[in-house]
């Protein structure tokens, strides 16, 4: 059965429009203003499919609608085996035009958001790492789609590097970022693993690790150094 010719819902141009105009403008009445910050990555492994020295290196600003109003989401707050846990949760709605605005306009490669980019949110100066980019949340009304859901989780630092040009983002890891090259983005050197955790002997064992791995023929793996032979 055909639809009814008189009724085209789907094929306007200028409906299409309004809704992301309302869209938009809802968004900047109830949101708020978060930095997006961009991830390159540096150094691809084609094996593993992953980097090992990616860097964040751009921000954007634009709004964006909070839609776990009532609180973070996720397993929160608890004591685990390794300590305490953090794993709040929280997804952010953006418009597609107000992306493609400030981010995709100035940085062509980003057509959209990307898993592994981070949101600053500045209401706990927190980073969230974007795990999840839903782009069908708002099912095509008037025929198109307006919106992205970036669901988020609290970033686990592993050493990333942060070359923004904001302070208090390139600051935020600094007193816990490690680095061979004292140069390297202010970085302290690796011995200042000694004096973040004197107890955990940090340096004694990154030391005695790098002298583990030779990859020589005769023993590729290991230079069978002895357990016994660490310092008590």
């Amino acid at each position: 059965m055909a639809t009814n010719s008189f009724f085209r819902n789907y094929d306007s141009f200028y409906e299409q429009n309004l809704v992301d105009d309302l869209v938009i403008e809802s968004i900047r009445m109830y949101g708020l203003d978060v930095i997006y910050v961009t991830r390159s990555n540096v150094g691809v492994d084609v094996i593993w499919n992953e980097t090992d020295t990616p860097i964040f290196d751009q921000t954007f600003e634009f709004e964006v609608y909070v839609k776990t109003m009532d609180g973070f989401e996720g397993e929160g707050d608890f004591l685990s085996r390794f300590g305490l846990q953090i794993r709040d949760q929280a997804t952010f709605s953006v418009a597609r035009r107000t992306f493609e605005r400030f981010v995709t306009k100035e940085k062509s490669n980003h057509i959209r958001p990307y898993e592994g980019d981070l949101i600053y949110f500045p209401l706990n100066n927190k980073l969230f790492e974007i795990k999840f980019v839903e782009d069908e949340s708002l099912f095509y009304q008037m025929g198109d789609l307006q919106v992205y859901d970036l669901k988020c989780e609290l970033m686990e630092y592993s050493n990333e590097r942060f070359q923004t040009g904001r302070e208090n983002i390139d600051n935020y890891w600094r007193s816990v970022t490690t680095s061979n090259d004292a140069s390297a983005n202010n970085a302290p050197t690796l011995e200042s693993l000694e004096t973040i955790d004197p107890i955990a002997r940090n340096l004694q064992f990154e030391q005695t690790a790098d002298g583990i791995l030779d990859f020589t023929e005769i023993d590729p793996f290991s230079e069978q150094i002895n357990i016994n032979d660490l310092d008590p």
